[in-house]
């Protein structure tokens, strides 16, 4: 992987599982062709599919097999090649620094505990001290069903000596927090690797922070958040392994290439070193009250709305008004994200539409975005997008006022076709879900304003772009934490607000799905009876009340124009380049190239 002009050239490894039996002969003179092929098969179906079902007992083990395998082939060769040119592994952590991405990887932490002691011959004490010294772990996520819990049953099963090395790194570590907190036996349950129970379960958020020398959020609502409701007891006994990292993108992909009529645009007025410090955009700031300057960004918008209508008629034979204003939520499908939200908003749009009320701007709400492939419910709300979309885009009335589009198979170049064409970005998650999100950057980078609460990255793109730039709504985390302890009760809203009752029945009772009425009642089952986790009743009213405003701003397209110019012009500070900086700095202590390879 080249970087950007800077001489460097960086090596990604893919690992593919190949069996070392290639065909059993035995089996296959005495007629049994199909277990002659058995191992190849058992062994390569390991790197075969991506992400398989975790609703049932293969799908998970297949799941563990494949994160070990990737750990084991990762950690195996950085070892090779250190041995390559050091005799002691003393200078190991010197040399390689393995950054955890999530809890997918914290089997690596007992992976080169096993190398180290199994292959090499390390004593445990300087084998952990050179584990703990290797590893920085980063969290994505405050959703419990993210933070891998393997059970102890399959884990012995398919690693056993893992296995044993967990229970060992977890023994000693007991014994320390017993020293650092004596008596404090609620808290060594909560600490401990094992979590107890009918099925006992290793905690791989626990293993990662105990194995390794630093901790991060990827914002700063996210770290707070992690630190003080996730992981409390290791902030309190180890504050210094934590901090925070800010998530970023890169201007090169998420700019230049995927909107080279802005890029160009842009560095016709600035020149080109945005490109490489995104920090020049500030330089756009004045451009802002250029009347003529404006006029060129608005061109460069349309042109850009009507690359993806070209597109969308070609690809999908949708046909949508490029003289509405893109309301875009492009993400993945996740009850937290609540594309149930906006899609409410459309619903209700809908209605006013047939009972005559004047529109004031038309709109076209784009979807895309991919379910788990076993998240039930994720997928039933495509459907949902779906089946709302073909009642209101074959409604004669809702003709050049609104249309709803769910484009299939999302993809970082579909993404590229989308982010440059949205005017206004849908970042609306349950404000304490999301982490930090980067869709959120990447769309006001491209000159879209956003719509969303105060969760994750939001509230950094707010307090950069400036809050007339912003169009907040909703519970923050506090006061959804405050809901949650003295009793939400989401039908209260229901009955409040006769907008939104109507549009929930008319999921219920079938409206989007005549042919079976009870397709969505599973939905309206969550919102109503089963506690509407996401907070999606309670934020409506305040959602509806900030889309009005959106209405109102669109409505002068010149100011508009002005706002989503000053987006893009203070998004230095989320460029990746920063971000990078600050992990090679604080935590890699690596240096890092500049533009000249220096």
């Amino acid at each position: 992987i080249p970087g950007y002009g800077n001489g460097i050239v960086n090596t990604l490894r893919l690992w593919a599982a190949k069996s070392s039996r290639e065909f059993d002969l035995e089996y296959f003179n005495h007629g049994d062709y199909n277990r002659a092929v058995e191992d190849k098969t058992r062994t390569e179906s390991i790197s075969r599919v991506l992400y398989p079902r975790d609703d049932i007992f293969q799908g998970r083990e297949l799941r563990l097999k494949q994160e070990y395998f990737l750990v084991s082939a990762s950690i195996q060769d950085i070892v090779r090649r250190f041995k390559k040119n050091h005799a002691s592994f003393d200078l190991f952590p010197q040399k390689a620094v393995i950054q955890l991405n999530d809890t997918h990887p914290a089997l690596a932490v007992p992976e080169l505990m096993r190398i180290l002691l199994d292959e090499e011959g390390l004593e445990w004490n300087q084998a952990w001290g050179i584990t703990r010294e290797t590893f920085g772990f980063t969290n994505h996520t405050l959703m419990p069903e993210a933070l891998e819990r393997w059970p102890v049953s399959m884990l012995g099963h398919v690693l056993p000596r893992i296995l044993q090395i967990i229970y060992e790194i977890n023994h000693r570590f007991l014994a320390e927090i017993a020293g650092a907190s004596p008596g404090n036996i609620d808290r060594i349950r909560r600490m401990s690797l094992i979590e107890e129970g009918d099925e006992k379960r290793i905690r791989m958020a626990n293993l990662a922070i105990v194995g390794s020398k630093s901790v991060n959020g990827v914002s700063a609502l996210h770290t707070e958040l992690f630190c003080r409701q996730s992981v409390p007891d290791f902030f309190e006994l180890f504050p210094q392994k934590f901090s925070n990292k800010t998530n970023g993108i890169t201007p090169r992909l998420w700019l230049k290439k995927a909107n080279p009529r802005l890029a160009s645009l842009i560095s016709s007025q600035i020149g080109s070193a945005w490109i490489t410090k995104l920090d020049e955009l500030e330089r756009l700031i004045p451009l802002a009250n250029d009347a003529p300057f404006r006029a060129e960004w608005r061109s460069v918008k349309a042109a850009n709305k009507k690359r993806l209508a070209a597109f969308l008629s070609s690809t999908h034979k949708m046909s949508i008004d490029t003289e509405s204003l893109f309301d875009c939520h492009v993400k993945r499908i996740h009850e937290y994200k609540r594309q149930l939200l906006s899609l409410l908003h459309a619903i209700v749009l809908y209605n006013r539409i047939r009972d005559g009320a004047r529109i004031t701007i038309p709109r076209t709400v784009i979807y895309s975005g991919k379910a788990a492939p076993a998240y039930w419910m994720a997928k039933t709300i495509i459907l949902l997008i779906n089946a709302v979309a073909n009642v209101i885009n074959r409604d004669p009335n809702t003709a050049g006022r609104l249309a709803v589009v769910f484009v299939p198979n999302y993809s970082v170049s579909l993404a590229e076709m989308i982010i440059p064409a949205a005017e206004l970005s849908e970042q609306i998650s349950t404000a304490g879900s999301e982490a930090s999100g980067t869709s959120n950057m990447k769309m006001s980078l491209n000159g879209a304003l956003t719509i969303g609460t105060l969760d994750g990255a939001n509230i950094e793109i707010r307090d950069a772009v400036g809050a007339d730039n912003f169009f907040l709504f909703g519970l923050n985390a506090t006061e959804v934490e405050a809901m949650k302890k003295s009793g939400y009760r989401p039908t209260d809203y229901y009955q409040a607000n006769a907008e939104l009752r109507r549009a929930l029945d008319m999921i219920r009772d079938g409206y989007f799905c005549p042919e079976r009425k009870d397709m969505f009642q599973p939905i309206t089952e969550a919102l109503l009876r089963n506690g509407d986790p996401f907070f999606i009743l309670a934020d409506f009213a305040s959602y509806m009340s900030c889309q009005s405003a959106v209405e109102t701003a669109y409505c002068d397209r010149d100011n508009w124009s002005k706002k989503s110019i000053l987006n893009t012009a203070h998004m230095g500070r989320f460029a990746s380049d920063n971000t990078v900086q600050e992990y090679a700095k604080e935590i890699w202590r690596v240096p890092i190239a500049n533009s000249h390879g220096k």
